[in-house]
């Protein structure tokens, strides 16, 4: 399982040096007036030319009256036409924003704007990473299209309100025209299919609440290979591969591992997070992505051997987000780790699954000796994709729901991390940030959780444990850089036993230097003295 995290910080660093665009940050005082409730995209794709046209329809609502409507488009590609509730306005289209001069003011409440545009949207350099369109071929030929965006935001190939605390609330609608012969794979359900001349237009169309980066589209030679699969709640939701033609044939088996890591996350994290609509992965010529009920699968099938069984960490993570990305979802990027972090814990879950609770500790330990520690993981509030976006957190924050596993106890962290995962409070329409988190395993523990939160994720501090000798067979133990107490494993003459340890101390008796924290709970330094 190393090679998950050695490929996802791989990622990070071609992300970090190659990225043009980004999302997040400093909402724009325009912008936070408006509350996006729904997204229908309407686009004819053409695969020859590499180009996109048609509109994009935004259902909002404003808090206050507004003189100016500001949406984000990349200047690839060209406005031509602005229209607000029906009425057509001016507007300008520079640094990648489209704003909305109107010629009247408007008064609070809903809005429907209307973009009509066009043009060749950015090619992909290094997806899905470095994002944008990939026009690819299959084997035989065929155009093979996939569209990712998630660190530089949806603005690439549609009008939006480009910021995570702000999702349509009552979903989207895609209405893309695609050369006959091609399948458009998009989020939520299919409600139908139309053909004209040498054109196939696919509405899709899903009601749930959806972050922008997955409402898109993947266009190939798709064959869908569909079994249904009944949720730990007893629901019954179509379970989908959208396949490339030439690999229908290995549909099957990976639809086994699909629904081998579904009873896994649903064991965890409560039930498939969107049962009203479908389960799906759709094969892409790049890595992999969460989409929402969609996810981009571009693991070419190879699997690994996890507790004898065929396994694709790929296809395991990336459904993963589902529960961290698109149920629990960040309110703003600087809480990225929310999502990467606890989805990354939930691979190494798997393994504990799988091959037992000591596989699970050996992943740990090689999870914690792969932590940079080079910036935290909160880096503060109002954050954009490419500040935040950095390789712990992915382990690192996986570790630290390790050690407050160990902190809180099985009995307490399981259910509680079940709760983040269902609760109302947490999830859809309720985005939220690491202080959501903290205070929510304070309530459940009945501690206060706040220091070991800040220690670990918004310091680079290693835990700094001290050994003093103190006389033949005495040692001292304490913390040098943490105020509070914790509990610790120390393993002496007489095994290994839980401790609480604090800047004080404690002395222990035993004949050599005692082991601290042997099974490794915590990202610490150990000074002997």
């Amino acid at each position: 399982m190393r090679t998950l995290y050695i490929l996802l910080f791989f990622a990070v660093l071609i992300n970090a040096s190659a990225q043009n665009l980004k999302s997040g940050g400093v909402l724009k005082p325009e912008q936070a007036i408006m509350d996006i409730r729904h997204y229908t995209i309407a686009l004819d794709v053409d695969p020859v030319q590499q180009s996109i046209n048609g509109y994009t329809e935004i259902k909002l609502i404003t808090s206050q009256s507004a003189s100016v409507l500001l949406f984000d488009l990349v200047n690839l590609l060209s406005v031509s036409k602005v229209w607000v509730n029906k009425k057509e306005q001016p507007f300008t289209h520079e640094n990648d924003l489209i704003r909305i001069n109107l010629t009247s003011l408007l008064s609070a409440g809903n809005v429907i704007v209307k973009i009509q545009y066009g043009g060749k949207p950015g090619i992909a350099t290094r997806p899905p990473w470095t994002g944008g369109f990939t026009w690819a071929k299959d084997s035989t030929g065929n155009p093979w299209i996939a569209i990712t965006c998630q660190g530089e935001g949806a603005k690439i190939y549609y009008p939006c309100k480009d910021h995570p605390s702000d999702e349509p609330n009552e979903g989207a609608e895609l209405i893309i025209t695609v050369p006959k012969g091609l399948y458009v794979a998009g989020p939520g359900l299919l409600q139908k299919t139309t053909t004209k001349g040498n054109k196939s237009t696919f509405y899709w169309k899903t009601k749930y609440t959806i972050n922008n980066y997955s409402i898109l589209f993947n266009i190939g030679k798709y064959k869908v290979v569909s079994r249904t699969y009944t949720t730990i709640d007893g629901n019954k939701v179509p379970m989908q591969f959208y396949v490339l033609e030439e690999h229908q044939h290995k549909a099957r088996h990976h639809l086994d591992l699909f629904e081998q890591s579904a009873r896994m996350q649903e064991k965890y994290f409560g039930e498939y997070p969107f049962v009203n609509e479908k389960m799906a992965i759709c094969e892409t010529p790049h890595l992999g992505m969460e989409h929402q009920t969609l996810n981009a699968y571009g693991n070419q099938f190879r699997y690994t051997k996890v507790g004898g069984k065929d396994f694709d960490w790929l296809l395991h993570h990336e459904f993963g987000h589902e529960w961290w990305a698109n149920k629990v979802t960040d309110i703003d990027w600087a809480d990225m780790w929310i999502q990467e972090g606890i989805c990354s814990f939930g691979d190494a879950l798997y393994t504990r699954e799988a091959e037992g609770e000591e596989a699970y500790i050996k992943r740990m330990q090689q999870t914690a000796r792969a932590t940079q520690n080079k910036v935290p993981i909160v880096q503060g509030k109002d954050l954009d994709t490419d500040v935040v976006y950095t390789g712990d957190i992915y382990g690192k924050g996986a570790f630290f729901m390790h050690t407050l596993r160990y902190v809180i106890g099985d009995e307490i962290f399981f259910p509680t991390l079940k709760k983040l995962a269902t609760d109302p409070k947490y999830t859809y329409d309720n985005l939220v940030d690491t202080d959501d988190v903290e205070e929510l395993f304070s309530a459940a523990s009945k501690q206060d959780l706040k220091p070991l939160f800040d220690f670990y994720l918004r310091t680079i501090n290693k835990l700094e444990v001290d050994v003093k000798q103190v006389g033949n067979t005495k040692y001292q133990v304490q913390f040098l850089n943490y105020d509070g107490a914790l509990p610790i494993d120390i393993k002496t003459d007489a095994g290994t036993q839980r401790t609480i340890v604090d800047k004080k101390g404690i002395t222990i008796t035993n004949s050599t230097w005692p082991v601290i924290d042997p099974n490794v709970y915590y990202l610490k330094k150990v000074i002997q003295e």
